[in-house]
């Protein structure tokens, strides 16, 4: 008789895997338990936004991207703390819910081939948040905005902003605070590629301020604005426009990095977006930056880099909690000479990084701090990001936030305490998985003292799915 030779067991999953599952449960505001206590003056709201199904009815997501946005909002006021969670219901989402089956194609998952002729492309609203002009608006980079209610995350319905923008509108728009104007770009690939560049004035009207040709098919997620230009980092890419139109595969499958190519960086005067400025670079990929500023004819630029787009499977794998390779992000600083037409770039931190954020005060200005998201060690680069720090550019310090084992934090979100401009004078907020508990809440961080620990959490009775960015509404 044959004695069957015993097969390895499988290692078991990491703990932060239990927070890629569906959410399991919708509310609207109602009190959060808070330990600690919450700092007076803290109060207006975060919203943040992410991917918060992990199956598009009963078809396994391939990549982090392609899930169901859904957004949490934490409400800080003078009669406690309150939290609301709820799916973003966009127009294709609704529609894919009643058929109870995949009917679009996402970043990572083909349309199906009986749709192949309607509009193929889902909005998923899972990206990023934009607050204008007490509007809330969640963002899925190829497709329009989604308008939610603040009051309740309720959705308002898809919206151009009253014409301006033509198709598709980025997950990143920048403010800049001394023209009281946010910015943003879509990026439309066809016969020809171009970057359409968009301008949202507070208290005013959305206006579309022109197209810039891209000389190819490329990517870009990101990108950083100053008092005076708009900045891309232009990888060397390459996208089957053919495919894409033919809807063969998905995007996701159409995209692959040209390794050795030479690079580009497109810099576009905002005033004058028919004359972009055009130098070479080494080829690499970023998906965010940190901040940007103008230093007479010199540019600096402060992002996160990666010498090529593996990360991309990385982040598609971490839904699987099989990750085969270790996150490599780190923290640079580019110098761009508009006269010389040079980039030169250095790294900052030597770590293991992503979200970096700023205090809202320094936009495009010169800065000495940032917070982000961050790997504590190099064993844990193959997980979810386990830490969250606080970096000082001048001396190079990092002080870690104080979270516990087993708690893994998302982007952080700095809010100024009233009055103040400094750079660390207020609360770094961040959504935490808890895997011991097996829910999750938002931890209030002294920026002053991230190895403090929070000086208070205010929990969910159940757990929510990461999310990718948040902003902070002001009272």
């Amino acid at each position: 008789m044959t004695t069957a030779t015993p097969q390895p067991a499988s290692p078991p999953l990491p703990d932060w895997k239990r927070a890629f599952r569906n959410i399991s449960r919708q509310h609207a505001f109602q009190p959060l338990r808070v330990e600690g206590r919450i700092p007076e003056g803290l109060r207006g709201t975060l919203f943040r936004v992410g991917a918060w199904t992990m199956d598009v009815h009963g078809v396994p997501l391939q990549h982090w991207f392609d899930g169901d946005g859904g957004v949490m909002g934490v409400r800080f006021g003078p009669d406690g703390v309150q939290g609301a969670a709820r799916l973003v219901d966009s127009r294709t989402m609704v529609t894919e819910r009643k058929a109870g089956r995949q009917l679009y194609g996402s970043y990572s998952m083909p349309v199906p081939l009986r749709n192949k002729l309607l509009n193929p492309q889902k909005n998923n609203a899972n990206t990023a948040l934009l607050p204008w002009n007490g509007r809330l608006f969640a963002l899925h980079e190829p497709n329009l905005p989604v308008e939610l209610s603040p009051e309740d995350l309720s959705t308002l319905g898809e919206s151009d902003l009253d014409g301006a923008v033509l198709k598709s509108f980025s997950a990143h728009p920048h403010r800049v605070p001394s023209r009281a104007t946010t910015y943003n770009f879509g990026q439309h690939h066809g016969r020809v590629n171009t970057l359409e560049l968009y301008a949202m004035p507070d208290g005013g009207k959305a206006r579309h301020l022109g197209s810039v040709p891209l000389p190819g098919a490329t990517m870009v997620h990101d990108y950083m604005v100053t008092d005076r230009h708009f900045i891309f980092f232009l990888p060397a890419m390459r996208i089957d426009i053919l495919k894409m139109l033919l809807r063969i595969g998905a995007f996701a499958h159409n995209v692959s990095f040209k390794q050795g190519a030479a690079a580009e960086v497109l810099v576009v005067p905002i005033d004058d977006v028919a004359h972009p400025i055009r130098i070479p670079a080494d080829n690499f990929y970023n998906w965010h930056f940190s901040n940007a500023y103008e230093d007479g004819d010199t540019l600096v630029v402060d992002y996160v880099r990666y010498p090529d787009f593996a990360s991309n499977q990385w982040l598609g794998a971490l839904v699987h909690g099989v990750p085969s390779t270790d996150a490599d992000g780190m923290l640079h600083r580019a110098v761009i000479d508009l006269k010389a037409r040079t980039f030169k770039s250095e790294p900052m931190m030597d770590l293991s990084c992503e979200f970096p954020r700023i205090a809202p005060s320094v936009a495009c200005r010169p800065y000495q701090t940032a917070y982000l998201g961050a790997h504590s060690t190099q064993q844990a680069q193959r997980g979810l990001w386990d830490a969250l720090v606080r970096l000082d550019l001048g001396t190079g310090r990092v002080t870690k936030a104080a979270l516990e084992a087993g708690q893994y934090p998302s982007e952080a979100v700095f809010v100024p305490r009233p009055g103040s401009r400094a750079e660390d004078d207020g609360w770094v907020l961040t959504q935490v998985f808890d895997a011991k508990t097996d829910t999750t809440h938002v931890a209030v961080l002294d920026a002053e003292r991230l190895d403090a620990g929070p000086v208070a959490r205010c929990h969910f009775e159940h757990a929510l799915p990461p999310t990718f960015h948040g902003q902070f509404v002001p009272a």
